[in-house]
């Protein structure tokens, strides 16, 4: 699973990954280092005219057709369910986005029982693009999104056996275009980077939501 994640990259460092008009790299953002579900994070999108273009949703997919906020878990979409889920097949289908990242973190039970974190990140914290979905619900007037998750490979497998899909920035466009016939999308979706990750523990105090600082570096960890 992916429950908590950074943006810890400028705004121009971030949409440098992404096809974006002159508008979007003036935005001003702070640092986030403990981004959680619910939160409101941007997203890439295509609009209506197959442009690039940022959105903003909250962090926890709403479907176009729900009466109520969801009470279940809405956050991460797995891929083996994604396309048959009645929770996340329509944006499958159609509404499909990247969520710009720099690091996401996973937990193990320490030695004393506690949950100690591992911030996992590309080399150098190179920023990068989760594959994710997004829905609008009009009725609820709210815009969310969610990001796709599979059985995780080395090096996160030793820690967890879930990881968000991080997609190669050459499959974006395929990924974003609803055009994309429905068939050749997990194929897509097989053409990530999470192999190229590392990790290294971090202080118990991003295990709070609340918690808003850089997390201090555990030494001695993988």
């Amino acid at each position: 699973m992916c429950g908590r994640f950074t943006q810890m990259m400028s705004w121009r460092e971030l949409v440098g990954l992404y096809r974006l008009t002159d508008k979007y790299l003036i935005r001003n953002t702070e640092a986030r280092y403990n981004v959680a579900p619910t939160q409101t994070v941007p997203f890439v999108r295509l609009d209506d005219e197959g442009n690039q273009v940022v959105d903003d949703g909250r962090w926890w997919l709403v479907p176009h057709w729900a009466k109520e906020m969801p009470k279940a878990a809405m956050f991460n979409a797995r891929i083996e369910t994604v396309d048959s889920s009645p929770a996340f097949r329509d944006a499958f289908k159609a509404r499909r986005c990247l969520i710009p990242a720099d690091g996401f973190y996973e937990w193990t039970k320490g030695d004393d029982g506690g949950k100690d974190p591992w911030l996992i990140q590309m080399p150098g914290g190179a920023p990068y693009a989760f594959a994710g979905l997004w829905a609008h619900n009009t009725k609820l007037d709210v815009t969310s999104c969610t990001i796709i998750t599979a059985p995780s490979i080395a090096p996160i497998s030793q820690i967890h056996d879930r990881m968000p899909v991080i997609l190669d920035p050459e499959v974006f466009d395929g990924w974003l275009n609803p055009a994309t016939p429905q068939e050749n999308l997990k194929g897509i979706l097989g053409h990530h980077l999470d192999g190229q990750m590392q990790m290294h523990r971090v202080s118990r105090d991003i295990n709070s939501s609340k918690f808003t600082e850089r997390p201090a570096p555990i030494v001695n960890s993988l």
